[in-house]
């Protein structure tokens, strides 16, 4: 079933243009201007694409664009699905599998991330080198999935290494702080308790957010490299907690935005 829906969506974005893309991006929450920088756009509306979700927080936009993004095909998503819309798993991934199916050779994921490690600060940005699930479940445990790879598919270098070391040499020239860490992904829409940052950071985590990690497993199953950004948007001391401000989030994500730019498209042009 899930073969043949790929199919159509393919099929429909194909009908509109979309051509062996090089690269797809996901963008995430305040983090959407970089699909303003896409030479030749053309856009699919999700709400118009076969069998895709649809993006329900306000602050994503919901749309698939393609064009060319330092003379490469891009595909961008532009609005991500998460599990507290009520999405499942394979809702939430199914774009991945259709940037693959669509021929993407390279995955760029950026987040809005709570900065565990107080080291990190607010409109700092952390390159994920390694991540902890804690969203109960995997984009994998489905029938049939071993017709799209292994399904015991490894996950000891989620993320590419030699994108991740140019990337950390580019930030370097470019003079931008870029902290090296491990994600952490929570189910949410709700923040986290004093008691659950403790948890957190003796775990391991640097960084907390609600997403990326079911696409990084995807991506890891279709055996397509991938990098992460996260921009800090808040910093998460136990010690002096104060009350969520989404909006201030959201103003802080947009601040950091032109650097997270800046570095995928610098490391674009070395592909």
């Amino acid at each position: 079933m899930i073969r043949k829906q790929l199919n159509e969506s393919v099929a429909y974005l194909q009908s509109k243009g979309f051509d062996n893309p090089e690269i797809g991006i996901v963008l995430g929450t305040g983090l959407g201007k970089l699909a303003d920088q896409i030479e030749d756009p053309i856009e699919a509306h999700y709400n118009h694409i076969p069998f895709f979700p649809l993006a329900t927080v306000e602050f994503h936009s919901g749309k698939l664009i393609y064009g060319t993004l330092e003379g490469k095909k891009a595909v961008v998503m532009q609005g991500r699905f998460h599990l507290y819309e009520g999405y499942d798993f394979m809702d939430i991934t199914y774009p991945i599998r259709v940037m693959h199916q669509l021929g993407i050779k390279k995955l760029f994921i950026s987040n809005a991330a709570g900065a565990i490690n107080l080291d990190y600060k607010e409109g700092d940005l952390m390159l994920i080198e390694d991540h902890i699930n804690l969203q109960g479940g995997s984009p994998l445990a489905f029938k049939g999935v071993g017709q799209f790879g292994d399904r015991f598919t490894d996950m000891s270098e989620p993320y590419d290494v030699p994108m991740r070391q140019t990337l950390s040499k580019i930030a370097e020239q470019e003079e931008i702080t870029l902290h090296r860490g491990v994600y952490v992904s929570v189910v949410g829409p709700q923040l986290e308790t004093k008691a659950e940052y403790r948890m957190l950071k003796i775990i391991g985590a640097d960084a907390v957010g609600m997403s990326t990690v079911p696409e990084v497993i995807v991506a890891n199953h279709l055996n397509v490299p991938i990098i992460a950004v996260s921009v800090i948007t808040d910093e998460c001391n136990p010690d002096n907690l104060k009350p969520a401000d989404i909006q201030r989030i959201l103003k802080t994500a947009e601040a950091a935005e032109p650097k997270m730019v800046k570095l995928f498209r610098e490391l674009i042009k070395t592909l």
